[in-house]
């Protein structure tokens, strides 16, 4: 098995603006305590992660309605390695599969938060669904650029029905066929949650 899940640390980097990541002990044995007890202020996007579509659509699905078909089964490593964007001309060359994952070369642990990445075209969103695409997975922080507003690409998934999985660690990971383990937090009444990806 292949872990895909980015770490989480003190320091690591989130998207910019956003709740930094926070581990703190609030009961200690050394202090008396029977037990060590801790709790955790973060951002819903950490590291590897699955966007429900309310997080950008006011009237999308909720975390807890993603299906487990979508995020567990066969899955394809494509290498987009050199794309500035995702586009239908790079994708027409390529194997896709219910669950497609992209490696565009973002190392597994970013020293800063990215500010370039590759992001995707909203006709190739359209493109992949016609293939039959229902899981779009990703190195990089988000499928549009950090600078969008109007956040095209999430739209474009949001209507054609895909799902969105950001913050992949796929640095090493061989182009080709795998089983895809995504198992978001249970949290209900929310636009996203980490996850602890696994290819097999």
């Amino acid at each position: 098995m292949i872990d895909i899940t980015r770490p989480i640390y003190p320091s690591v980097p989130v998207w910019p603006g956003d709740t930094p990541y926070c581990y703190e002990l609030v009961s200690r044995i050394v202090d008396g305590s029977s037990v060590n007890v801790g709790k955790l202020t973060t951002t819903t996007h950490l590291g590897t992660h699955l966007d429900a579509p309310w997080h950008y659509l006011d009237t999308g699905e909720k975390l807890e309605s993603v299906p487990f078909s979508v995020l567990v089964g066969p899955c394809r490593v494509v290498d987009a390695r050199g794309q500035e964007t995702l586009s239908v001309d790079f994708l027409q060359k390529v194997e896709l599969a219910e669950r497609t994952l992209f490696y565009t070369g973002q190392p597994n642990n970013w020293p800063t938060f990215p500010h370039h990445f590759m992001h995707v075209e909203p006709e190739a969103v359209a493109h992949m669904a016609s293939r039959g695409v229902r899981l779009y997975g990703t190195d990089c922080p988000s499928v549009d650029p950090l600078t969008s507003k109007d956040l095209p690409a999430h739209k474009a998934f949001a209507q054609a029905g895909v799902y969105i999985l950001e913050g992949l660690a796929l640095e090493g990971v061989a182009a080709g066929e795998y089983e895809l383990i995504c198992l978001p937090l249970r949290l209900e009444g929310v636009e996203a949650a980490p996850v602890r990806a696994i290819l097999r």
